[in-house]
């Protein structure tokens, strides 16, 4: 094999294994195989225009209302968000003690504008219009959700799909 060969194998293979890692993460029975506890890690602030045409800032729900925030990053063309999406909604009316906000990152506003009101979505959308929410987060697919506790402090990151009784286990263990 030649030195190019061997360089161009190499770039493909590399290209293909980013893929794969970039693809959306669908099967829930490995979900908790992909939970990952953070301790003492800061939520990158950040700030999104919303579907509502309000912008949603991080730092300014902190500051203001104080309460948890369940962050969703999503995009419209991804099958496992799809069907997340009515469970967190549903989820929403539940606990209304905590901030839910979906963040659309790799997608365009109109498709996931549209999506949002197909679906009937009841909590805050965002757009990651300047895609700083996807590099400051770097979620390993999609979805990706994170529990950010009221003082910042990102709690949980869940890769995969869920439910809302997966997310009422989680809120009664780290608010009660």
């Amino acid at each position: 094999m030649h030195t190019t060969d061997f360089k161009r194998l190499a770039f493909f293979g590399f290209f293909a294994l980013a893929l794969l890692a970039s693809a959306c993460t669908s099967d829930t029975d490995s979900q908790s195989a992909q939970e990952e506890s953070v301790d003492a890690e800061l939520a990158p602030l950040f700030s999104v225009p919303t579907a509502s045409g309000e912008d949603f800032s991080l730092a300014e729900h902190q500051a203001t209302d104080g309460s948890p925030v369940f962050l969703n990053l999503w995009a419209s063309w991804c099958f496992p968000c799809r069907e997340e999406m009515p469970a967190i909604s549903d989820a929403s009316e539940t606990f209304t003690d905590i901030k839910f906000i979906g963040v659309a990152i790799q997608d365009n506003r109109v498709d996931a504008g549209a999506f949002a009101d197909e679906i009937g979505v009841t909590y805050t959308i965002g757009f990651d219009t300047e895609n700083s929410v996807n590099a400051d987060y770097s979620p390993l697919g999609l979805p990706a959700s994170y529990i950010i506790s009221s003082d910042g402090l990102i709690l949980e990151r869940i890769f995969g799909k869920v439910t809302e009784e997966d997310l009422a286990e989680k809120f009664a263990k780290y608010f009660g």
